[in-house]
């Protein structure tokens, strides 16, 4: 089971460093945008989440740098999130400059589920129905 969601942005001033280029950094920021409107798509952000006494530590993250993007490029971000066993969830990443999918940079990040407490904690039942409802 996975949901998909597509976001474009601009690279801004900030994110990019003396080599013209977006700094190294920049990618896990733009995944954690990516996982936002990800968990929005399926219709449990991640303040719902919280209210509801659960939380997404990453537990683990990959990126593959794939080419510059510059200040002020239109990229365009595809996030896919998948269920890993019955405590996990896993998002991967690819990003693209818009229009012309010149890639920029790709991986993904593993997020355990837990309580407030950090115990783990299965995904819910409710997280479980969000995403099979976006799926159909």
């Amino acid at each position: 089971m996975s949901v998909e969601s597509v976001v474009q942005f601009r690279v801004r001033y900030s994110e990019t460093d003396q080599m013209g280029t977006y700094s190294n950094s920049s990618a896990l920021d733009w995944f954690e945008c990516g996982r936002t409107e990800f968990f929005r798509q399926t219709g449990t952000s991640y303040a719902e989440m919280e209210d509801r006494g659960v939380l997404l530590p990453v537990i683990e993250s990959y990126i593959k740098y794939g080419g510059r993007a510059k200040y002020d490029d239109l990229l365009e971000m595809t996030t896919t999130g998948r269920l890993v066993g019955k405590a996990r969830i896993r998002c991967d990443v690819r990003i693209v400059h818009a229009g012309a999918s010149k890639p920029v940079a790709e991986g993904y990040t593993i997020h355990a589920f837990v309580n407030p407490a950090g115990k783990p904690i299965r995904a819910p039942k409710w997280f479980i129905e969000a995403m099979d409802a976006v799926l159909r």
